[in-house]
């Protein structure tokens, strides 16, 4: 495999001293240009997060390259249901354990974008039973005062991949349109400080790269009468959810 040598996303931005919306606009657009490019191959990420977002090279004008296809699928292989991705970036139709596909990428892209522009998630909680209630219930807000120097433009954009209803939300093709990716409405004002403050104290490493036990889950779906369905026997039920649950 092509080896990769500029590091993590998260790493880049806080080494950085200087880092604008626009830059985070940027960045934005490159992974839905790789994402885009899957879609249209039928091949559904399905765990898509910062860390396996990486730059090809330590250079300033590296790219980002997106990584780990362990949990990736054809949609052509048939019905996708099985529970698996990040807790934290995972859409509520996967939680709901229903028939989903590419809009689950599109949801994920949404909370690292929301991300990269304030340095914490929309949705959080020690406790994965709180955080999968919030994801399902789709509610978040742009928490002053770290939200109150960026853009509508970019709130807007984030609120189209954060829709709870995956057929209202935005495709890759309709978010590269967005005027916050194609046109000039991200701002220029630095947000480094800020951004990179909150990168490091909620995703520090220990917490970052901690497993995280596949139960939690199945007890959630237990909880809805529900059980792993479509696909699971390939992704390895019932020992469990491939990923990080």
């Amino acid at each position: 495999m092509q080896l990769v040598t500029g590091g993590e996303l998260f790493d880049r931005i806080v080494e950085r001293g200087h880092y604008t919306e626009r830059d985070a606009s940027r960045l934005v657009r490159q992974v839905l240009g790789a994402l885009s490019y899957l879609h249209r191959l039928g091949i559904v990420h399905r765990d898509l997060k910062p860390e396996n977002l990486l730059y090809a090279s330590p250079f300033e004008d590296a790219k980002i390259m997106i990584t780990d296809f362990g949990l990736s699928k054809l949609e052509s292989d048939g019905v996708m249901a099985t529970a698996c991705g990040t807790p934290g970036y995972v859409a509520p139709e996967l939680l709901e354990q229903k028939p989903y596909g590419k809009a689950v990428d599109s949801w994920a892209l949404g909370v690292i974008s929301y991300i990269l522009l304030c340095g914490y998630p929309p949705f959080y909680d020690d406790n994965d039973s709180e955080l999968f209630a919030q994801i399902l219930k789709g509610a978040f807000e742009f928490d002053s005062p770290y939200w109150d120097d960026i853009s509508a433009s970019a709130k807007d954009f984030i609120q189209q991949l954060l829709q709870r209803d995956p057929e209202k939300r935005y495709t890759c093709e309709q978010a590269l349109q967005h005027p916050w990716i194609s046109g000039d409405t991200a701002l220029d004002k630095d947000i480094h400080g800020s951004v990179s403050e909150q990168i490091q104290k909620n995703f520090a490493r220990t917490q970052w790269k901690r497993a995280i036990n596949a139960t939690s889950f199945l007890r959630h779906i237990t909880k809805m009468g529900q059980g792993p369905e479509g696909d699971g026997a390939e992704e390895g039920a019932p020992g469990g959810p491939r990923g990080d649950w």
